[in-house]
């Protein structure tokens, strides 16, 4: 549903007033919580149909002849889909299911929502080439080291056991499998996943709209304005529990930076909205246990935080 269409329903037909916060969140609930209902429905049957054709002896196989490069393609894959947060965990869970190794998943799950076109053309436009670069760069760069050292910690144990990868079942042993039973697989995959998590998007999505609509920007501009040289780590956690889209993001970085907070600052702000949302962890939830949720939150926050100091280092060159 676009988002003109959930205006129209709550505006329209429900005749809800225009003007008022509760209003808007409204609009906010409804149209983010069908978009992902849909993208999670739709990703996880593709990349179940997909499943029928790469079991996970191979996709384990190809894995391990790339392993110097595979949370690079990983990042490299995220940075190339146009999501938000919320809308790239579908994708997250769908290769968990398939058997990719957890810290390759994180790699995506962390610069999907990091680094894609739009926002990177949003801050051509309002930043210049030379830190949209950076930024683009510094995006990949927290994406792969992330993703590594969480591949690396062993934490698959953390993984809610039901969405660990689970077995295609064999199909009329010695013959091809048709297209009907490939799709039905892959629909089947959808509708089970879909019935364990359609309670935590909906409350995760709940969260997001009132701190959407409701934070006030003014407050945030003057909190991170008066920290001096805390101000990177207090920007970013300040940012960590919000949610946003990128282009409502990106311009609220542009208004700091412009009231003289300093450049690695805001991006800092940016990036923790863009890869960690309150909302996203309690979707996390359901695949996830507390101290894996923890553990990844606080490994890209400490990433996001250097990359922020780094660039205020880096300001006088890249302005």
């Amino acid at each position: 549903m676009p988002r003109l269409a959930a205006d129209w329903f709550v505006y329209t037909l429900l005749r809800l007033p225009p003007d008022a916060l509760w209003a808007e969140a409204v609009s906010f609930f409804i149209y983010d919580s069908i978009k992902i209902l849909l993208l999670l429905f739709v990703m996880i049957a593709v990349i179940g149909f997909l499943r029928t054709y790469l079991p996970q002896a191979k996709v384990k196989a190809w894995l391990n002849e790339k392993k110097g490069l595979r949370n690079f393609f990983a990042a490299l894959f995220g940075a190339m889909t146009p999501f938000c947060s919320c809308s790239s965990i579908p994708l997250f869970l769908s290769f968990l299911k398939a058997g990719i190794p957890l810290g390759i998943t994180f790699s995506f799950l962390i610069t999907s929502p990091l680094i894609n076109e739009y926002l990177v053309v949003l801050m051509l436009g309002f930043f210049g080439w030379k830190i949209t670069m950076a930024y683009v760069i510094s995006g990949m760069v927290i994406g792969i080291a992330c993703g590594f050292i969480l591949g690396k910690m062993g934490l698959e144990k953390y993984l809610v056991r039901d969405m660990l990868p689970g077995p295609i079942p064999s199909i009329n042993r010695g013959e091809p499998r048709s297209m009907r039973q490939r799709i039905a697989f892959g629909w089947q995959e959808a509708v089970t996943i879909v019935k364990k998590l359609w309670g935590w998007v909906l409350f995760g999505v709940g969260i997001g709209a009132l701190i959407h609509n409701y934070v006030p920007q003014e407050t945030i501009q003057r909190i991170i304005a008066k920290t001096g040289p805390f101000s990177v780590p207090i920007a970013t956690l300040i940012g960590v529990p919000m949610y946003g889209s990128c282009a409502a993001i990106v311009p609220i970085a542009v208004v700091l930076f412009r009231k003289g907070v300093p450049l690695g600052t805001a991006l800092a702000f940016m990036m923790a909205i863009s890869a960690l949302s309150l909302p996203e962890a309690v979707m996390l939830r359901r695949a996830m246990k507390l101290p894996l949720i923890a553990i990844f939150f606080a490994i890209t926050t400490i990433g996001i935080i250097f990359t922020g100091y780094l660039f205020n280092l880096l300001q006088t060159v890249l302005v």
